[in-house]
């Protein structure tokens, strides 16, 4: 998986850096199918001083997204990771479940 990380008007610390890269690679488990990753980090100025983590993962058929807010960076990468985290576990679930029949072209239980 290849993982982008964006900093928005400021220059990202190589901690943070290497922490999401670390949280988002826990992540490949859930899904062998995940393309690429990309992470965003902005900020509101004082006195609001609220830190985004926006996480997007291209799958092969399914883009996922999770946007989060937080006081410090690493706290927002760790409630973004719980969001993809659930819609990954879903995702590979729904796919689990449905088999596609070639015969008939419609997917079918198992």
């Amino acid at each position: 998986m290849k993982i982008n990380i964006t900093a928005r008007h400021f220059k990202a610390k190589d901690s943070l850096q290497k922490y999401a890269k670390e949280r988002m690679e826990e992540l490949g488990k859930y899904s062998e199918n995940i393309l690429f990753a990309d992470v965003i980090f902005s900020y509101d100025k004082p006195p609001a001083d609220t830190k985004y983590c926006e996480m997007i993962f291209k799958l092969k058929d399914k883009i996922i997204t999770a946007k989060e807010s937080a006081g410090d960076f690493e706290k927002a990468v760790d409630n973004a990771t719980i969001k993809i985290e659930t819609q990954l576990y879903k995702y590979k679930d729904k796919n689990k479940t449905l088999k596609h029949d070639k015969s008939t072209g419609k997917y079918k239980s198992i």
